[in-house]
């Protein structure tokens, strides 16, 4: 059950950052911008993994630049797609 918690914040906050680094609005709810930068975690800890980076001496810098770039990639991706389906009143 923590897991999924710690999944979650983590997730939210990797969006949240995420969204600061695009340029302009990004009109996605909370839940979505939580959700994908729970997938760029997801993906960057497995392209870490698949590079040989996962597990360091130290902080894994390389394995967190790369959940953020694919949580950054998955936003820009999705926004504006979620922005032309669901256009504000």
């Amino acid at each position: 059950m923590f897991q999924l918690l710690w999944i979650l914040l983590i997730g939210f906050v990797l969006g949240a950052i995420a969204k600061l680094f695009l340029r302009g609005p990004q009109a996605i709810p909370w839940w979505l911008t939580m959700l994908l930068g729970a997938a760029g975690a997801w993906l960057g800890n497995a392209v870490s993994g698949w590079i040989g980076v996962r597990h360091t001496s130290g902080i894994d810098w390389i394995r967190h630049i790369l959940q953020l770039a694919f949580a950054i990639g998955l936003v820009a991706f999705v926004a504006p797609a979620w922005s032309k389906s669901h256009p504000r009143r």
